[in-house]
């Protein structure tokens, strides 16, 4: 057995039951949502997707904040004492500063424990994109990949895991500058959609727009269907922003247009989620180039 742990984030919005099954540990980012902080968990201190989406909803704003550095080490710290080395993987740091608190915290460590290992990867994704990517790794570990190649295996596999999605409240993105109050006016009139992916420097770039639900989802399943690279791992995971009719409706699509079944489909997660709003859907799989 692989004597190594692999720990993420929960900004890969992998549900608890997977990530136990895979054997990984997340730190929690959080947000805060009417003056109360949660923590992007599903336990007590963390807020149900249905109630965070009808808050949201309602008008409610949340704020997101990053893992810190002393949450690294109190997941991190034990791993070491009990022998094991540590493989890393971060949110996206073109999107947050939780990568750069992980690797802060693992210089720190390895001052403190010198004769363990701790790598670091940060996976230029972000969602269930970063699920996606960290489940792969998963995969290799648990068929035997050493801890060195497995570091240079997710290095060599990040830049295709390919991350397309589109929204249906284009205020969620104009509160979070990333398009303007007159195109957020104009394309809410319009049902103007917008088509987005996560580039090679791990940024949220919108790439087209379609008018209308049906034709950006069928814009997603086309991109499955042109990009998706015949592979023996080849996997598709699906995540919704509490619109699960219309993440199963696009699942058909893809199976539909590539013969590709989709493995997962889950929830955004809270502190993606609070930045992408209701009816978010989102396609990940991995292609030829992102």
């Amino acid at each position: 057995m692989c004597d190594y742990a692999i720990i993420t984030d929960s900004s890969c919005d992998l549900p608890d039951w997977k990530a136990e099954e895979l054997g990984v540990q997340m730190v929690p980012l959080s947000l805060t949502l009417e003056g109360r902080q949660y923590l992007n968990t599903t336990d007590k201190h963390g807020i149900a997707h249905k109630e965070l989406y009808a808050q949201l909803r309602s008008g409610k704003m949340a704020t997101t904040s990053a893992a810190n550095v002393d949450a690294f080490l109190e997941k991190m710290e034990p791993i070491l004492q009990s022998g094991k080395d540590i493989l890393y993987i971060g949110f996206s740091s073109a999107l947050s500063g939780t990568y750069a608190a992980g690797n802060s915290a693992a210089a720190q460590l390895l001052e403190k424990y010198p004769e363990r290992r701790i790598l670091t990867v940060d996976s230029l994704c972000a969602s269930l994109g970063q699920g996606l990517f960290v489940y792969l790794l998963a995969q290799k570990r648990a068929q035997g990949m050493d801890f060195e190649q497995l570091h240079q295996y997710a290095e060599d596999l990040k830049l295709h895991i390919c991350h397309w999605f589109t929204v249906e409240d284009l205020q969620f993105l104009r509160r979070g500058g990333r398009v303007s109050t007159a195109a957020a006016m104009i394309g809410t009139i319009l049902s103007i959609k917008p088509i987005m992916h996560v580039d090679d420097l791990g940024r949220l770039i919108p790439v087209s727009k379609v008018r209308g639900r049906k034709v950006s989802m069928r814009a997603l399943a086309d991109k499955v269907a042109q990009d998706a690279l015949p592979r023996e791992d080849q996997t598709v995971f699906i995540s919704h922003g509490d619109c699960l009719e219309e993440a199963n409706m696009l699942a058909e699509m893809i199976t539909e247009r590539s013969g590709l079944k989709v493995s997962l489909i889950d929830y955004v997660g809270p502190v993606i989620g609070a930045h992408s709003g209701p009816g978010t859907l989102a396609v990940f799989f991995i292609g030829e180039k992102r």
